[in-house]
């Protein structure tokens, strides 16, 4: 059986086993939540060793590099010595600039890096109170916000969002691993018809998106879709009527659960050219992608992020 080993801390486990189970079934505190080598809260690094790795290409070349695999995404396949993500020592410190709820569900949490972080509007960012780690979208704009922002679905419970409840001006996090994710503008769509199509806090990358595109002075037509289980959770409904004002080319529809069949009924495609980003909960996003394709939008023009459950 091969040897696990953490620190000073050994195990005999199975082979062909989980590292990340492994880990976890030896009392080792890795945070984790997708499972699927998406969220990445389950870095660890490998020291002495090598794992299967099922999924090399959800790393970047230069992570694998440094020897970073994600641990739900391995199998221990012989002797391995690990090293789990320590977000003293491997994150980036950043304190809490504002922190509010835009609504009865919502927080909105503003962190002031300790050192500039260059990102693009849509990606996410693996947050850090204490040893509970949750990946988060960016809602916030580069080169135009002095914040970096996040919205928090506090609905349900969840280690992370149940913490965050708590946090107050000046509070410190530490900042993990910084991901691509599937939403962006791109500066060559400048005249296709764009839509956006948002669950619950799936609106937070297309917020950031949205106003990138019209940073860039999108030329095309944009609809912005908002699905919230009740009125008062359109949490951004000012901020959007006042873009929608500002800019002939947005259109803004806020609908609830109710409306969803209706409004989605009403999609037609106007251009074969359309794009269309959409971002929430897996069960949203199949009625937004069904309806879309029923519509005649082909599934290459759509790019989707789906926010898992929490852990």
């Amino acid at each position: 059986m091969p040897e696990l080993r953490v620190g000073q801390r050994r195990f005999q486990v199975a082979a062909q086993s989980n590292l990340l189970d492994a880990l976890l079934g030896n009392g080792i505190n890795v945070p984790h939540s997708c499972r699927a080598g998406s969220c990445h809260a389950c870095l660890v690094r490998c020291v002495e060793g090598e794992a299967h790795d099922r999924q090399p290409e959800a790393l970047a070349t230069d992570k694998r590099a440094e020897g970073w695999r994600l641990a739900c995404q391995c199998q221990v396949v012989g002797d391995l010595s690990v090293e789990p993500f320590d977000p003293q020592r491997d994150g980036l410190a950043a304190k809490v600039m504002a922190v509010d709820w835009p609504s009865p569900q919502v927080l909105r949490l503003r962190l002031q890096p300790a050192r500039p972080l260059r990102y693009r509007a849509g990606q996410h960012l693996l947050l850090w109170h204490g040893d509970v780690a949750r990946p988060y979208s960016l809602a916030s704009l580069p080169g135009e916000d002095d914040w970096l922002e996040f919205h928090i679905d506090c609905r349900q419970p969840g280690a992370f969002c149940d913490a965050a409840r708590s946090l107050q001006v000046g509070d410190s996090l530490r900042l993990g691993e910084l991901r691509g994710g599937a939403l962006q503008y791109d500066a060559d769509w400048q005249t296709r018809p764009i839509w956006l199509l948002a669950a619950g806090t799936g609106l937070a990358p297309l917020y950031g998106v949205l106003r990138e595109a019209l940073r860039q002075e999108h030329r095309g037509a944009i609809r912005l879709l908002h699905l919230a289980h009740e009125p008062a959770e359109h949490y951004l409904a000012s901020e959007l009527e006042a873009l929608a004002e500002a800019h002939a080319n947005l259109q803004v529809e806020l609908i609830t659960a109710a409306q969803l069949p209706a409004a989605l009924a009403e999609l037609r495609l106007v251009s074969r050219q359309t794009l269309a980003l959409l971002c929430g909960q897996p069960k949203a996003l199949d009625s937004f992608a069904r309806r879309l394709y029923m519509a005649g939008l082909p599934r290459g023009q759509m790019f989707a992020d789906a926010f898992l459950t929490h852990a």
